[in-house]
């Protein structure tokens, strides 16, 4: 039988594994970041009369810029950040995946490079590789915070065409100081000069602030959202950028023709009309998850301090095996090779009630 390995398969992509974790049927999965709470039936409820508007011109194409949709985005960074964007500065695509796909393509690419500060958003490197791009993995403190002496010099020492820095940082959950982009952007500026993505996926969960405002005069700068997390809307895959307008117009060279379908983008305005409603769950899952940090901690597991909507813990001498456990007791949680450590997604209270009964029952069979 034919397999991966006898077709034509680029070099770089031999012995990779896709994306993906494991969806098992169990009563509590708390494995993929999801937001646990579903859309409010009034936001359902404008969806359909949205796509159902939509649906009467689908033998047409989509607006090919989604204009509507990227002035409402626009809207929506400048109220959350206080830093003035406009339909010029943004850019959506499927998912923030297809943004940083975008991205590669435009400025990666075979004989480029780009650098990541690892472990990390694992697609980055991923994308890279099947853009052709050379990944290079750069360096994280023990508290996985960036060690920026030594990220300065893997800069200045491979020359990478594009750098990203994660935050909050997923699988850790830790924000990265403004201080460090703007030092990692001015070492890579005088290195290539490069582009600097920075991922802010989960940074609605942050305690801190967005660095979007930090896109001012920095043309190489580009900040990515979702709006698979704080909007709850994963199903959907609507990812965007803030940049440079020159960014957002040399993207545009690589994009597929009409690339978001009407459909999507009626769904995605849909949602920016219940920013106030999506944002409250927002705040609900926050405190969810300062309680699973709080309850982890006086177990006795340490927990890396989580800026997102998940938490890192550990350590253990057999992650799996304790992943396993905690599975064996209807929990799914994620395992993401770190060595020593598991990550949990926060859920509902009754999902993280389950998960920290699991981990006490682990506790006392540990003491037994």
């Amino acid at each position: 039988m034919t397999g991966i390995d006898d077709l034509p398969v680029r070099d770089e992509l031999r012995g990779k594994s896709p994306y993906g974790a494991p969806q098992l049927d169990v009563p509590v999965r708390l494995n993929t970041n999801e937001n646990p709470y579903p859309l409010p039936e009034a936001l359902v409820e404008r969806i359909a009369e949205r796509v159902r508007d939509a649906a009467r011109n689908l033998n047409r194409y989509p607006d090919r810029d989604a204009v509507e949709l990227r002035t409402r985005l626009a809207a929506y960074l400048t109220d959350t950040s206080g830093h003035e964007v406009s339909l010029a500065n943004v850019w959506a695509a499927n998912g923030s995946n297809e943004v940083i796909q975008q991205l590669l393509q435009t400025f990666g690419g075979p004989g480029r490079s780009a650098l990541g500060f690892e472990p990390s958003y694992s697609m980055h490197g991923l994308i890279a590789r099947g853009t052709g791009t050379g990944w290079i993995s750069g360096p994280r403190n023990a508290d996985f915070t960036i060690n920026l002496a030594a990220a300065e010099r893997a800069v200045a020492e491979h020359r990478p065409d594009v750098v990203f820095i994660t935050s909050p940082n997923n699988p850790t959950g830790n924000a990265v100081p403004a201080e460090t982009v703007l030092a990692l952007y001015e070492a890579a500026q005088a290195a290539r000069p490069s582009i600097v993505v920075v991922d802010e996926a989960y940074i609605e969960f942050s305690h801190g602030d967005s660095l979007l405002p930090l896109i001012e005069g920095r043309p190489h700068l580009v900040v990515s959202r979702t709006m698979s997390k704080a909007f709850g809307a994963a199903g959907l895959r609507l990812g965007y950028l803030a940049a440079h307008p020159a960014v957002v117009d040399a993207v545009q060279l690589v994009r597929l023709p009409y690339h978001l379908s009407a459909v999507t983008q009626a769904t995605a305005l849909a949602a920016l009309e219940h920013t106030g409603t999506l944002l409250g769950y927002v705040e609900q899952l926050k405190a969810e998850r300062d309680r699973l940090v709080s309850e982890l901690r006086a177990l006795g597991y340490e927990v890396v301090e989580s800026d997102a909507n998940f938490v890192q813990f550990g350590l253990f001498e057999d992650s799996h095996t304790v992943w396993q456990k905690i599975l064996d007791r209807g929990v799914l949680v994620r395992d993401n090779g770190i060595p020593g450590w598991l990550r949990v997604s926060a859920g509902t209270p009754a999902e993280n009630d389950a998960f920290l009964d699991a981990v006490r029952e682990l506790k006392k069979e540990q003491s037994a």
